[in-house]
C-alpha cells in the first residue's frame, strides 16, 4: 500500500466517524432495563433462598411467596428478551480501553450473564411445570401452558440446575459489580470506566 493510499484510507475513516460519531452511553431503553433487571434478579435470588428456608406448614409459601417467585421469574426472563432484541438494532459504545485479559474476561462475564438470565428462568419453569403437585406457572394471575410431561425425577433435577445457575449467576453479578467499581475508582484509565454508559 503507497503512502497516497494510506492517507486516503485514513482520512476515509476519519469521514466515516465524523458521519456516524461514536456511541457513549447505551440507549435509554438498555438503561433502564438494566437496573430493573439487575432488582429483579437479586430479589428473586433472595426471595427463593427465603420461601424455600420457610417450613411447609406457612400458607403464604404456597399461595403468595411461590406464585409471585413465579411471575416475577417470568417478568425477568421476558426483560432480557427485549434486552437482547433492542440490543440487536441499537448503535452501542465501543469495548472499554481494558486490558487485554480484562476485556476477555468481561467479556465472558457479560454473556454468561445474558445467558444464565434466559436459562434460570427456563429451569424455574421447567421444575415447576414438571412437579406432580404443582398448581402450574402463572404470571401474575395468567396461567402459562404447562410444555413438560409430569415427572417428579425431572423436576428434582431441574430444581437443582435451577438453584446451581442462580448462584452462579448471582457470584457472576457480584464479579461484574466488582469490576466496575475497579474500572471506576482503581484504574488509572479514566476511558476504562464503564459506569457512566449506564448511568
Amino acid at each position: 500500500m503507497t503512502q497516497d493510499d494510506e492517507l486516503m484510507k485514513n482520512s476515509d475513516q476519519q469521514t466515516l466517524r465524523q458521519v456516524t460519531p461514536e456511541v457513549d452511553k447505551y440507549p435509554v431503553a438498555l438503561r433502564v432495563l438494566h437496573w430493573v433487571r439487575a432488582v429483579l434478579i437479586l430479589g428473586l435470588i433472595a426471595a427463593g433462598w427465603t420461601m424455600t428456608s420457610l417450613d411447609d406448614s406457612v400458607t403464604a409459601k404456597f399461595t403468595q411467596l411461590y406464585p409471585l417467585h413465579k411471575s416475577f421469574g417470568l417478568l425477568a426472563l421476558l426483560i432480557v428478551l427485549v434486552q437482547l432484541a433492542i440490543r440487536a438494532v441499537s448503535r452501542l459504545p465501543g469495548p472499554a480501553e481494558l486490558p487485554a485479559h480484562e476485556r476477555v474476561l468481561s467479556h465472558i462475564v457479560h454473556v454468561a450473564i445474558y445467558a444464565l438470565a434466559v436459562i434460570v428462568p427456563l429451569m424455574g419453569y421447567a421444575m415447576s411445570s414438571t412437579f406432580s403437585q404443582s398448581d402450574g406457572v402463572t404470571f401474575f394471575g395468567i396461567h402459562v401452558p404447562e410444555l413438560l410431561p409430569k415427572n417428579d425425577a425431572w423436576s428434582s433435577a431441574f430444581a437443582l440446575l435451577h438453584k446451581t445457575l442462580a448462584y452462579t449467576l448471582l457470584a457472576l453479578v457480584v464479579l461484574h459489580v466488582l469490576g466496575a467499581l475497579k474500572h471506576r475508582f482503581f484504574d488509572k484509565n479514566p476511558k476504562a470506566d464503564v459506569l457512566p454508559r449506564m448511568l
